[in-house]
């Protein structure tokens, strides 16, 4: 099992009502678990949020940050990757996926101790 860490700005200018995701990441999230993949925890609340960039992208100024830890046997998340780099200009400002570090992972309590050393 791997573990990845998907971090995505949402253009603040788009209506979406509380609770839902932006149309793109929700289609994001749902090739993840289409792949056998799974949403761990989604780290949405403070301290990220609705924050000011340090850098105009696209004229846009602001974006709300959207964290997810996700779990996957598979060996990467092409789909959802292309996914988010289509929508790139149109509501998701930027993504980045990074594989977390087993030791990471461990610190974060994704993954046990023990499930690391049967490696």
């Amino acid at each position: 099992m791997r573990f990845y860490e998907l971090m995505v700005i949402v253009d603040a200018d788009l209506e979406i009502p509380e609770g839902q995701d932006a149309p793109s990441l929700a289609k994001a999230i749902e090739s993840i678990e289409s792949e056998g993949g799974s949403i761990v925890s989604k780290l949405d609340s403070s301290p990220w949020g609705l924050r000011r960039l340090a850098y105009e992208i696209n004229h846009k100024s602001e974006g709300f940050y959207v964290v997810l830890e996700i779990a996957t046997e598979a060996n990467s998340l092409d789909t959802a990757d292309h996914t988010l780099r289509l929508a790139d200009r149109s509501e998701i400002i930027r993504h980045k996926i990074m594989r977390l570090p087993d030791d990471e992972a461990i610190r974060r309590g994704l993954l046990a101790e023990n499930a690391s050393a049967d490696k």
